[in-house]
């Protein structure tokens, strides 16, 4: 099920002009997400920390240098584990937890599936095949909308469970348990016009945010995010979406998971010492400033590029379109 499992940047723009593009966007800083870990340098400057990921650096011949976690080698496994504190959750628990957030918002359990310990004790869960009812003053399109997030996401294991992280096993999409697999099952059960799941399907992606330090795991969760849409809507119509719906999800992935110092809101490693030049009576003096965010710990004080999102529930008062730009730290209550 490699094949599966690793979407390959080549197979995107082959099959899907300009989407690759998209997928590499960052709103905040108007250019492309970048590496943000050294695990690449050996391939020369551009793959540098700081370097843009751009398309001709992960396609063509190069177009395996991008790939799941389960698929790189133990000695980059380790290096991410001891550097970053990069660490994949096993399908099982991240349904076990997100089966803790629908008890909840259901008002009862088992709602999408039971989980289960098989005879040899690994974990796993059973699909409740019938179709989701909703408790008493809440419907589908109210769960399609209500807003989830999964912090550092990594591949977003959490969002869209199409390979196991810990495993590289393809799940199918009936058997899928992430936050958005399970907005799409209650979308294919109750839509059946093409137009409609649409509309409901970019609510959905409107309403599912994540965020990302390191830029090659972020591009394989918006890439996995996009491959979610794409199966989901062949095996409800037996046919792939039109390009321009394909290019307007991925539009709203580039803004929804973005690239971010989750500790800070900040683009990473993007405060620093600030050098100012003033005039004096005898000649220039050159003041340092350092960030007052890192020195107090406070994350509304940081003098790094603070991430932008998008509220899409509300017009943006510059191009009166639907989705308002703003920090993602305003969200964030002051201490």
């Amino acid at each position: 099920m490699e094949n599966l499992v690793d979407i390959k940047e080549n197979d995107i723009r082959e099959q899907y002009p300009e989407v690759l593009e998209i997928l590499l966007r960052d709103h905040t800083t108007q250019q492309n997400i970048f590496w943000a870990t050294e695990n690449y340098h050996y391939l020369g400057e551009s793959y540098a920390f700081a370097a843009p990921i751009l398309p001709e650096l992960i396609t063509g011949d190069k177009g395996n240098v991008i790939m799941p976690r389960v698929q790189k080698d133990k000695e980059m496994q380790q290096s991410r584990v001891r550097d970053m504190a990069e660490v994949f959750t096993p399908s099982w628990i991240c349904n076990a937890q997100n089966n803790l957030i629908d008890n909840a918002w259901f008002g009862r359990e088992n709602v999408f599936n039971t989980e289960t310990t098989n005879p040899d004790g690994t974990h796993t869960w059973i699909v409740n095949p019938t179709k989701i009812i909703f408790p008493e003053g809440k419907t589908w399109k109210h769960y399609v909308r209500d807003t989830r997030m999964e912090m550092t996401c990594g591949e977003a294991p959490y969002i869209t469970s199409r390979y196991d992280t810990t495993t590289g096993e393809f799940i199918p999409i009936d058997k899928r348990i992430g936050l958005l697999d399970r907005k799409l099952r209650v979308i294919n059960e109750n839509v059946d016009k093409s137009d409609e799941w649409l509309e409901a399907a970019q609510t959905a992606y409107r309403n599912t945010y994540a965020f990302e330090w390191q830029g090659d795991s972020l591009l394989l969760a918006r890439e996995a995010m996009l491959y979610t849409f794409i199966e989901n809507y062949e095996q409800k119509f037996g046919k792939q979406p039109l390009l321009k719906s394909i290019q307007f999800i991925s539009y709203i992935i580039s803004w929804n998971v973005w690239q971010m110092d989750g500790l800070k809101g900040v683009v990473p490693n993007s405060c620093g010492d600030r050098k100012t030049i003033v005039q004096e009576l005898f000649g220039e003096k050159e003041i340092v400033t350092a960030c007052e965010g890192c020195k107090s710990d406070n994350m509304h004080k940081h003098n790094g590029v603070y991430c932008l999102i998008k509220d899409w529930s509300n017009k943006d008062l510059e191009t009166g379109k639907k989705g308002k730009k703003m920090r993602f730290v305003d969200l964030i209550q002051k201490l």
